[in-house]
């Protein structure tokens, strides 16, 4: 006999409001696009369908049908051991970054290929130029350190036609660069995002790995398995996140005039205050701290431009005129 149902929230509280995932996963309509999912799905105590995300394999068959039923896309795979990111987080990000936008826009959020998007760690998934390509027909660059990110997320561009001229692909050959050989003479970005590696080294990680484990599958010794995958250069570098996005901050001088907002997630908010000064010290015209939720979890993302209120109008008027 099964517990009376639980009383679900209809809406997840704190998403976006444009956000696909606001409601509870219709799992019935995804597997209708990926029939895969079905075997990881089973009742729980209130005899609703339920995924084990613990289970690496489940949580990419859930992105998968996400991407599939959402998002336009007709193939999506990644490497064995690759980030394979929680997709309403990443849509999240993206709708905040849109009425970035849209603030210098006369509230009206740019639109179209013109709009040019630069995703710094790209990754071999491709999350934020599949969602910002299909919400807002915008264009991306995606670049990369991971050779083998950059080869699996072009598989990615040829197999899906809504990607197709749209994702651009670069390696960075030097990892201490960010924006150098990426970013070329006289191209022009309206927004950067990126998802920064916020652990410090390859054992933070796997703590945090035991940590989320172990509330997942409430076991007392989980076995290290990540349920989001990751590769050493999009989970950990020497430093953290807080080193990585100060080396952020401090090229972004060098392209000022390149890119109208850059911007970044900060996972850890015990670094916010410090990254924010950061920003501030570093001759910018204007600064923004984006806050995010997913029920209980909080997340945020900063934004920063050099470009001051005269160079931003020009912008507009030079590259957003058609979107109005």
């Amino acid at each position: 006999m099964h517990k009376p149902k639980n009383n679900h929230p209809v809406v997840k509280p704190g998403l976006h409001s444009r956000n696909r995932h606001t409601a509870r996963y219709d799992f019935e309509q995804l597997i209708k696009c990926s029939p895969r999912l079905e075997s990881y799905l089973k009742p729980n105590q209130y005899n609703d369908l339920s995924l084990d995300f613990s289970n690496p394999d489940a949580v990419f068959s859930l992105n998968e049908a996400l991407l599939k039923s959402y998002y336009g896309i007709e193939y999506w795979s990644i490497p064995e051991g690759y980030l394979c990111p929680p997709i309403p987080g990443r849509a999240d990000y993206i709708h905040h970054a849109a009425d970035l936008l849209a603030q210098g826009n006369k509230g009206i959020i740019p639109k179209g290929d013109q709009i040019r998007c630069l995703d710094i760690g790209v990754g071999a998934n491709c999350v934020y130029p599949i969602v910002g390509i299909h919400e807002y027909d915008w264009s991306f660059v995606g670049s990369d350190i991971d050779a083998g990110a950059i080869g699996s997320a072009q598989t990615l561009v040829v197999r899906n036609s809504i990607l197709t001229n749209r994702l651009e692909l670069r390696l960075q050959p030097e990892p201490r660069d960010i924006f150098k050989t990426i970013i070329q003479k006289d191209e022009l970005f309206d927004l950067v995002v990126c998802n920064p590696p916020f652990h410090a080294s390859q054992a933070d990680a796997e703590a945090s790995t035991f940590r989320k484990l172990g509330n997942l599958s409430k076991q007392n010794k989980p076995t290290l398995t990540r349920n989001f995958g990751g590769q050493q250069a999009e989970l950990w570098c020497e430093g953290g996140e807080l080193s990585f996005i100060n080396s952020m901050i401090s090229q972004s001088k060098s392209f000022g005039d390149s890119c109208f907002w850059f911007s970044t997630l900060v996972s850890k908010e015990s670094n916010l205050e410090k990254i924010v000064r950061l920003i501030r010290s570093s001759g910018v015209a204007d600064q923004q701290t984006i806050s995010m939720a997913q029920g209980n979890k909080k997340s945020r993302f900063v934004a920063w431009t050099f470009l001051d209120g005269e160079a931003q109008k020009k912008w507009v008027v030079e590259r957003w005129a058609k979107c109005l």
